[in-house]
């Protein structure tokens, strides 16, 4: 199992940035894929971005590419997830999740088998 705990959000005017942090504890090396979700009122999970931790490649929803970045410290099994130009229609509440099960890359929630408890973005003037 995998322990997932995200912190960084808040409120931001649009334009602004935040960074997103994921701290993992546990089995880190049975993760395949770490993936950032976001759930806003009334709408379903939606996958942003994730990155196969066997060689590192990222995938990103179109609507976000060229404005947000997830990375990760390997010395601290820490996530991230950098969030620049943000819009109102990016507010929602932000979870990371890991995937301990498929070598190929997922963007459903399905998928993913640990979770964090979500940290909150808002994003208004």
């Amino acid at each position: 199992q995998v322990q997932l705990v995200e912190s960084g959000g808040g409120v931001v005017q649009p334009g602004g940035s935040l960074r997103l942090s994921c701290v993992a504890s546990g089995q880190i090396v049975s993760v395949y894929t770490m993936g950032w979700f976001r759930q806003a009122p009334g709408k379903e999970r939606e996958f942003v971005a994730g990155i196969s931790l066997g060689n590192g490649n990222e995938f990103y929803l179109p609507s976000v590419m060229g404005r947000f970045t997830i990375s990760r410290d390997n010395a601290e099994d820490t996530f991230y997830l950098q969030m620049n130009n943000l819009k109102p229609e990016d507010t929602a509440l932000y979870y990371c999740a890991a995937d301990l099960q498929r070598w190929a890359p997922s963007t459903e929630p399905a998928d993913f088998d640990s979770w964090g408890q979500g940290t909150q973005v808002t994003v208004s003037s």
